[in-house]
């Protein structure tokens, strides 16, 4: 029966599974040369041609995970049409030869753990809302400070796009005299600029946003922004269980 369009491209490193079922309905996708806009239509990957943007997908990768330390001003995506600086121009300098994109986002402002990868599945797990995979953030905010404001970030907030936040976990970490404090978040969903807009409700502004672990999944202390290495077969398993 072959395998399901969205899944080859998966496979093939170009986007999560989720992803690949856009690019494929966005129309970018051709099979022999003609587009295809079904994502579950099934071909035999290696008895066709099958190109995205006009360029021909290459064979299956070896699986490859690495979890990247985003530095603040990089863009979670693999191109910008305004020249900024991308993810993937890191992947590059770097010399990884595997094409890894990005497993969820972090904004440009925000800054910490980012897993790239070519594992569609994996990809997949980690972003869809019902496998509920925690995202632990560390909140540095200004403005002052009460109860009050700890209750609007623990509840639910309305996004800019009429989005209901689900209850989050807040915890208050330290509270200066110069009306900053640091916070702790914990999100099992990954709304846009989430965060940054529930502060926001909460009359609170972001000074920075770190994300520190994924799951079970930690930014090492030592790593740096801009540093990267592949994750422990130990780190895959933890990711998955």
């Amino acid at each position: 029966m072959g395998e399901r369009l969205q899944n080859i491209l998966a496979a093939a490193g170009i986007a999560s599974r989720r992803g690949s079922a856009r690019i494929i309905e966005e129309g970018r996708v051709a099979v022999d040369g003609a587009i295809c806009c079904e994502p579950g239509a099934r071909f035999d990957p290696a008895a066709v041609e099958i190109t995205v943007d006009g360029a021909k997908i290459g064979a299956s990768e070896a699986k490859r995970t690495i979890m990247l330390y985003k530095p603040v001003g990089v863009l979670s995506s693999m191109d910008d049409p305004f020249g900024g600086r991308t993810v993937r121009d890191i992947m590059v300098e770097a010399g990884i030869k595997e094409r890894l994109v990005p497993v969820g986002r972090l904004d440009k402002e925000s800054e910490g753990l980012l897993l790239m990868s070519n594992d569609g599945d994996l990809a997949f797990r980690l972003t869809h809302p019902r496998f509920e995979h925690e995202k632990r953030y560390s909140v540095r905010v200004a403005g002052k400070w009460s109860l009050e404001k700890l209750e609007i970030l623990r509840g639910s907030v309305r996004m800019e796009d009429g989005y209901m936040t689900r209850p989050a976990s807040v915890a208050v970490i330290d509270v200066r005299r110069d009306n900053t404090a640091k916070l702790e978040f914990v999100l099992k969903e990954g709304h846009k600029r989430q965060i940054r807009q529930m502060c926001s409700a909460a009359h609170l502004i972001v000074l920075s946003l770190e994300r520190i672990a994924i799951g079970a999944l930690r930014l090492p202390p030592e790593m740096k922004p801009g540093e990267w290495r592949d994750l422990t077969k130990e780190e895959m398993e933890s990711l998955v269980k």
